[in-house]
C-alpha cells in the first residue's frame, strides 16, 4: 500500500456513520426548512455541457443557494449528496471520470484528494481571497506544497451546546462545568470520539489538542472517564436534537451553533459557546474535480460560492446555517438579513464569531498525530462501555 492508501484506511476508523450532517437532515425538517436535495433532478432538459455536477453534503444544491448561478450561466446544478467523508472518498475514487465537476469536502480530506490527483491545483488570483478574513486567506489545510487545492466556503466551531434554563453563560465559561452537579445524569455525548476528546484535550491544557504525548494521552483518558457519572447517554445527531429539546441532555460537549441555531428557531432554550480553553473548527470547502470536462464552469461556480452573494446565501442555507469567511459576504448579510447576521454573530459592531480566532482559542479539527485513530477510538469505546 502507498501512503495515500494508508491514510484512506486510517480515516475509516475516524468516520462515524452518525455525524453532524445526518442530524441536519432531520433537524432542518423539524425547523420547517425546505426539503434538501430538491435540485437533484433537473426540471427541464439541459445540454450536458450546461449541467454542473456537484458532489456535496446535503443541502448545497438548494435553489436558495444555486439559483442565481444557474440563471447567470443558463445551466443546471445537479447535486449528488453524501453523508460522511468515507462515502465522499469512495465516490471520488470509484465514479467514472467526468462524473463530478466540483466537490465540497471538509478540510481534513483536501490533502488526501490532492495527493491522489482527484482535484486540481487552483490559482489563488481567481478567487476573492483578499476579501476573506486574514485568518482564512491562506488556510493551511487547503495548501499542499505551496499550491492551493480548495477554497473555504463555510465553517463553524465546536464547544458546548447547553440549555439556558439549566446553565448560565457564566457557568459555561470553562469545560469545568461538565463536572457540575447540575449536569449529573444530564450530560449528553455525541457518539463520535473526535469532537468530545478534542475539546477535553483543550481542557487538559494541550495547545495542539490532537498532537499530544503519550503522557498527555493517558491524562486525557482519565479526564474522559471521570465524566461517566455525568452521562445521560450517547446520541446520534438526530437524538442530540431531541434530547436537548426535551431536556434529557442539559449540555453536550463537542457541538456548537450548527445545532443550537436550528433549535432556537423552534423556541428551544439553548445556546452554544466556545469555553475559555478553546474550541474545534469544522470547515466546508470547494475544489475542482480533476476529471471534469467543464472546468471553466466549475471555476465559475466556486467563484460564485466565494462571492458576497454566494457567501450570504450559503450562510443561511435552508438545511443548516454556518459561518462564512468573506467579509463582504458579512456586509451583504447584515444589509439583507440583519436578524440572521446577528444570530450568526456576523456583525462588526459587537463581539463576533472571529473573536475566538483572534483570542487564539480555535483549533482546526484533525485526526490524532502521535497516536493512531484506533487508540483514540478504543478509549472512546471503553468509556461508553463503563
Amino acid at each position: 500500500m502507498n501512503e495515500f492508501d494508508d491514510k484512506i484506511t486510517d480515516f475509516r476508523a475516524l468516520l462515524h456513520p452518525l455525524n453532524r450532517r445526518r442530524f441536519m437532515q432531520g433537524a432542518s425538517a423539524l425547523a420547517g426548512a425546505a426539503a434538501i436535495g430538491a435540485s437533484a433532478v433537473p426540471e427541464t432538459a439541459y445540454a450536458q455541457d450546461k449541467v454542473l455536477n456537484l458532489l456535496c453534503w446535503p443541502g448545497h444544491g438548494d435553489p436558495a443557494f444555486v439559483k442565481p448561478f444557474e440563471e447567470k450561466y443558463g445551466c443546471k446544478v445537479v447535486a449528488k449528496e453524501y453523508v460522511g467523508g468515507e462515502p465522499m472518498l469512495a465516490l471520488m475514487n470509484q465514479s467514472p471520470p467526468g462524473t463530478f465537476d466540483v466537490v465540497l469536502a471538509d478540510a481534513e480530506y483536501i490533502g488526501m484528494l490532492a495527493q491522489s490527483s482527484l482535484i486540481d491545483k487552483m490559482d489563488p488570483a481567481d478567487y476573492p481571497l483578499a476579501d476573506y478574513w486574514p485568518e482564512f486567506q491562506k488556510f493551511g489545510p487547503h495548501w499542499v506544497n505551496e499550491s492551493l487545492y480548495s477554497v473555504l466556503i463555510r465553517f463553524g466551531y465546536l464547544g458546548i451546546a447547553y440549555r439556558t434554563d439549566v446553565l448560565s453563560e457564566k457557568d459555561v465559561e470553562s469545560y469545568k462545568v461538565l463536572w457540575d452537579d447540575k449536569l449529573k445524569g444530564k450530560l449528553g455525548f455525541f457518539d463520535w470520539y473526535l469532537p468530545t476528546m478534542g475539546c477535553l484535550s483543550l481542557y487538559d491544557g494541550n495547545k495542539a489538542p490532537f498532537d499530544i504525548s503519550a503522557e498527555a494521552f493517558d491524562k486525557l483518558k482519565k479526564t474522559l472517564f471521570s465524566l461517566k457519572p455525568q452521562a445521560s447517554g450517547f446520541y446520534s445527531m438526530a437524538d442530540q436534537f431531541s434530547m436537548l429539546t426535551n431536556g434529557t441532555a442539559a449540555a453536550i460537549p463537542g457541538v456548537g451553533d450548527w445545532v443550537v441555531l436550528l433549535l432556537q428557531k423552534n423556541g428551544v432554550p439553548v445556546s452554544a459557546t466556545v469555553p475559555k480553553e478553546g474550541g474545534i473548527q469544522w470547515t466546508e470547502s470547494m475544489s475542482i474535480v480533476s476529471s471534469s470536462t467543464k472546468k471553466d464552469l466549475a471555476k465559475a461556480f466556486i467563484q460564485y460560492a466565494s462571492s458576497p452573494e454566494g457567501q450570504a446565501r450559503s450562510a443561511i442555507l435552508p438545511s443548516y446555517w454556518a459561518s462564512i469567511p468573506n467579509k463582504k459576504g458579512w456586509d451583504l448579510l447584515i444589509k439583507d438579513h440583519p436578524a440572521e447576521a446577528k444570530a450568526l454573530r456576523h456583525t462588526f459592531d459587537a463581539r463576533n464569531v472571529m473573536d475566538e480566532y483572534k483570542d487564539g482559542r480555535i483549533h482546526i479539527r484533525q485526526t490524532p498525530v502521535k497516536q493512531s485513530i484506533e487508540e483514540w477510538n478504543d478509549v472512546w469505546s471503553e468509556f461508553k462501555s463503563m
